[in-house]
């Protein structure tokens, strides 16, 4: 069995608006086998920057795009093609966007492996130890405390049981940040947890002053406070914070999670396969384990990366909750023929072979803006 084609395909729904929100637009990568079998994968990423890294010509042994890197190879040795990938772009590579590509190459290779052996992801991965997982309504903030407080109970009345906010407009103002926790504690009701993602907006000092602050509103996790870069930052706000400290979405692969593992810098570990593949989310999920953190996906984007994102979660011990983003947008809702969305708060792994879902090839016609393979 070989690796005949590799396909990079940017989609894009209309205008892109100037918001913190993925699946505007989005890139996906189609490996193909000379029996025909089809392997698709995505990343959550700038699309025409994976584009390039995926059809980037041969420079040298050590600065190669990623389908010179593939043709020919068999593609059901995920961990020795990772590796291999990795070796041949360590010039541009190793903990950013190249990683990404790699990752929607990974997700593709191993929904390529499921079909080709009948079975879903998750049993490839070990197996699965959860049928179904509590899932949280992931959305952005409104505008102020009265607006978050009507999307809260919007989505509390949908059937979740957990709701997290996030982003803009947080870090404006301490008066601001108050209050949209105050209108997102409301709109769920006491009953329900609440979680909120800062998006990146304070120093650790700050941070911590907002931990306590929002304690009293009971938070299940403070998401990103501080940079993402800023390991010292958060050992030492994890050490102090009233609240569990949540991070990891924009890490990129194994070696962008290690400084945050070894140094147990989080209480929750956010992995988004989308970046990371499944191959090194699976790494990922045994050291997290092996230090007693918890584990949760991270997913903003279309079907292809919950579906992924469930397969993963699913192996895990503790999967104590699951992403799912509520925003309405066409590529949530109509890329793949299967909609893969929590029912009443809950979501349930999917069985099907590989990913376990089928994209909608006319609504991909429909969005494509560029595509390139041989």
């Amino acid at each position: 069995m070989k690796i005949t084609h590799v396909i990079c395909q940017v989609l894009r729904v209309g205008k892109v608006a100037a918001k913190t929100a993925s699946c505007q637009d989005a890139v996906l990568v189609r490996v193909r086998a000379d029996d025909g079998t089809e392997g698709i994968g995505e990343a959550d990423s700038s699309p025409e920057v994976v584009k390039a890294v995926v059809d980037a010509p041969f420079s040298h042994n050590i600065a190669c795009g990623l389908r010179e890197l593939l043709i020919g190879e068999n593609p059901l040795e995920t961990e020795r093609l990772w590796q291999k990938m990795l070796a041949g772009t360590v010039y541009f590579g190793r903990t950013s966007v190249t990683i990404t590509a790699m990752a929607a190459v990974d997700m593709a290779l191993w929904d390529l492996k499921g079909k080709h052996f009948g079975e879903p992801i998750h049993r490839l991965l070990g197996g699965k130890r959860h049928d179904a997982i509590p899932a949280y309504a992931s959305i952005l903030f409104g505008r102020d405390g009265s607006e978050t407080a009507e999307i809260g109970r919007r989505w509390r009345e949908a059937g979740y049981r957990a709701v997290k906010f996030g982003w803009e407009p947080m870090g404006k103002s301490e008066s601001l940040d108050l209050e949209l926790v105050r209108g997102a504690r409301k709109g769920i009701g006491d009953e329900a947890t609440l979680l909120v993602d800062a998006g990146l907006v304070w120093d650790a000092r700050t941070a911590l002053r907002r931990s306590h602050q929002f304690a009293d509103y009971n938070l299940g996790w403070l998401e990103e406070p501080l940079r993402q870069d800023d390991v010292d930052g958060y050992v030492w706000l994890r050490d102090r914070s009233p609240v569990p400290i949540a991070a990891g979405e924009g890490e990129c692969g194994r070696e962008s999670f290690r400084p945050l593992i070894d140094r147990h810098a989080l209480d929750v570990y956010q992995v988004d396969l989308s970046r990371c593949g499944f191959t090194d989310a699976a790494y990922i999920k045994n050291r997290v384990e092996e230090i007693g953190a918890r584990l949760c996906n991270h997913c903003y984007t279309s079907p292809l990366t919950v579906a992924a994102s469930l397969h993963w979660l699913a192996t895990c011990r503790d999967a104590f909750l699951f992403e799912d983003c509520v925003e309405d947008l066409p590529l949530r809702h109509e890329l793949t023929i299967e909609n893969v969305q929590a029912v009443d708060g809950t979501i349930h792994v999917l069985d099907g072979p590989g990913l376990g879902v089928t994209l909608n090839e006319d609504f991909v016609k429909s969005t494509l803006v560029a595509e390139a393979g041989r």
